[in-house]
């Protein structure tokens, strides 16, 4: 019989999120220091990485037979690790889809694919309430999602979905499927030029203030600007690829759309 990983460091959020979820949190040994959810993660789990970097010696002094991490962006701490006799699984979730495969997968991982399977159907009937929700009112309003103000980055793949799922469109769909945030840098002339019913904002790790939004030039001619429909959602509700998104981020985004809808319908 093949033996389940015992001692598993995530470095990124929504594996420590997945895991806790599946009731198997014992077996985290460390985790990302961005991690918020669960809030009591932060309060029981060593704190071994940032999302580019992590602190190598800490982690091999945890000796764990599994690390979990996402993206290119720790493809080096990956091959550090893989170097040092450790076994690494990086996922790279992009889309709803992918998300819904990386718990499929973590669930196979720990021995619990049943309660996987469960929770990713949980997450389908979601979806499907919000998505008929969003149907009642075929009024659907342009959203430009900001990922990141300085250079303007809109919104990546699940987001875009996400988007779409909750009644929206995204103004920067054709962007959306490009998983390098340097490919979907846009200028803020072609936001004004796209004419966005609602601006949502979600600056990872970084205060939003919306000050410095009213003072782009020519922006005062963008309807979400003039109807004041611009908001927040935190970085860690909706940017993290993984339950959070697919449960606050998302019923967020749906009662954003749902009051514009509202004055529409």
């Amino acid at each position: 019989m093949s033996r389940l990983p015992q001692r598993i460091v995530c470095m990124s959020t929504e594996t420590t999120e997945v895991l806790y979820l599946l009731g198997e949190q014992e077996r985290i040994v460390g985790i990302s220091g961005f991690t918020v959810r669960p809030p009591q993660a932060r309060r029981e789990k060593k704190k071994v990485s940032a999302f580019s970097s992590a602190k190598i010696g800490e982690i091999l002094a945890l000796q764990p037979d599994l690390v979990l991490g996402f993206s290119n962006i720790q493809a080096d701490i990956a091959a550090e690790l893989v170097r040092n006799g450790i076994a690494v699984h990086i996922f790279n979730q992009r889309s709803i889809a992918q998300i819904l495969d990386m718990i499929a997968l973590l669930g196979a991982m720990t021995g619990k694919a049943e309660a996987a399977l469960q929770l990713i159907a949980g997450y389908q009937q979601q979806m499907d309430d919000i998505r008929a929700q969003a149907a009642q009112c075929n009024k659907r309003p342009r959203i430009y999602f900001e990922e990141w103000d300085e250079p303007l980055i809109c919104g990546i793949c699940w987001v875009s979905e996400l988007i779409e799922l909750a009644g929206g469109i995204d103004c920067f769909a054709d962007l959306a499927i490009e998983p390098s945030a340097t490919n979907r840098i846009i200028s803020p002339e072609e936001v004004v030029r796209r004419q966005p019913d609602i601006i949502i904002v979600s600056w990872c790790g970084k205060k939003f203030r919306p000050q410095h939004m009213l003072q782009r030039p020519l922006w005062e001619s963008i309807p979400a600007i003039e109807h004041e429909q611009v908001f927040e959602i935190k970085s860690a509700d909706i940017l993290q690829p993984g339950p959070a998104a697919l449960s606050d981020g998302l019923r967020q985004l749906r009662a954003i759309i749902a009051r514009w809808q509202e004055k529409q319908c």
